[in-house]
């Protein structure tokens, strides 16, 4: 079974250079690792789509990473809370080792750069996301009512607001009309209940193979293994264990200071229909669905068919594609990062395989689909990164 990969993975977009580093980072970076070891620099690592910057400092055979967070635009109080939160849980996360929250400086713990994004392979892909779902079962054990927002109507709906605001107009220069006003509130308020509907656990809200590291285990491969174990195994669909050639490695997660409390199928959607890669429509089903028996047979979810389970999956991951096409354009628009551009065509993909399957079922998706394939398929097509 074929990995379908007609858009090339880039491994990640780069660090922006659109500002100087602070003068007094260094100073501070320095002082807080204890560095002794002569002359020091500050060596840009791979960004993500805020505005953070990463650097690595290394000193005397160690490293560190270091987090230049403006405290005007950044969640860093999130950021902290949600690092010590997930920590107490057993999830692998970097540690911290000195911050500086009125600077926005953060010194963090240096997890490699090994992503798990190019490690996936038709050989390879059944054991990585029997580890990265092992993770989500964890997520489903934690009490975050109240600790963490709340992923409610509003934040739907302002996160669907970016794609007609970003993506229709400002990227394919679409005019606003009346049926497309129509059409798009009625798909969205189907996609809105659905996820509303949904029991609700921690949610990182951006759980993808760029956002998973792969570390030294350091004793975590057993617990993932004994985690299983609890639960009866993996279901039909995932491996019975960390991906072959992998021993001793485990994965740990980053990029969480957006996590939320919200619907147990946003992680997995966001998994399994990665934005960076793609995998069979079987496959995927099955991953899904050995998910959902594991999350039942650990007390984490009440009895649901697979009519059911699918239906959330699908319309979860809808929900987030047409953010993500929003979120795209605005990064390249108004943050200058242009690789997002490249990313765009598979999560079109995604939109348009889900909305195809879901038409027949669904009437409130049907129209905004009619409506797609009449206005945005041709103004998409006009675009340059579309042929790429």
């Amino acid at each position: 079974m074929s990995v379908f990969l007609p858009w090339s993975p880039r491994l990640s977009h780069a660090a922006s250079p659109s500002r100087p580093i602070p003068e007094d980072l260094l100073p501070w970076v320095v002082d807080a690792f204890g560095a002794t070891s002569g002359d020091h620099e500050l060596v840009p690592v791979a960004g993500d789509a805020s505005n953070r910057r990463y650097f690595r400092l290394a000193d005397a055979g160690r490293t560190a990473i270091v987090m230049e967070a403006p405290p005007a635009t950044e969640k860093n109080d999130a950021f902290l809370s949600v690092r010590e939160l997930l920590a107490s849980h057993g999830v692998r996360v970097p540690q911290l080792l000195a911050a500086d929250l009125g600077r926005g400086y953060l010194l963090l713990e240096d997890l490699g750069n090994q992503m798990l994004l190019p490690l996936l392979n038709e050989a390879s892909v059944d054991g990585w996301y029997w580890s990265a779902c092992q993770m989500l079962l964890g997520f489903a054990g934690i009490d975050a009512a109240g600790r963490i927002p709340d992923y409610d109507r509003a934040l739907l709906e302002e996160e669907l607001s970016r794609l007609p605001a970003w993506f229709f107009r400002q990227l394919l220069g679409m005019p606003a009309s009346g049926e497309e006003e129509a059409v798009f509130a009625d798909a969205a308020g189907l996609l809105v209940d659905s996820a509303l509907a949904q029991p609700r656990v921690f949610v990182h809200r951006d759980f993808h193979s760029r956002n998973l590291m792969v570390v030294d285990a350091g004793g975590q491969g057993e617990a993932l293994a004994e985690a299983a174990a609890e639960v009866g195994g993996a279901a039909e669909g995932l491996a019975e264990g960390p991906a072959e050639g992998a021993a001793g490695s485990a994965l740990a997660v980053i990029d969480f200071q957006d996590a939320v409390f919200g619907p147990i199928t946003y992680d997995l959607v966001s998994l399994l229909r990665d934005c960076y890669i793609r995998w069979p429509r079987d496959r995927v089903e099955a991953w899904a669905l050995a998910q959902r028996d594991a999350l039942q047979s650990a007390g984490k979810l009440d009895a649901v068919d697979d009519a059911t389970f699918l239906r959330w999956f699908d319309l979860m991951g809808l929900q987030r594609h047409l953010k993500v096409l929003g979120t795209f354009a605005r990064l390249y628009l108004r943050d200058g990062k242009a690789g997002y551009l490249d990313d765009l065509p598979l999560v079109i993909a995604y939109v348009e395989e889900v909305l195809g399957r879901r038409s027949a079922s669904e009437p409130a998706l049907a129209s905004f689909y009619n409506w797609w394939r009449k206005a945005v398929t041709p103004a998409i097509a006009q675009q340059g990164w579309a042929a790429a």
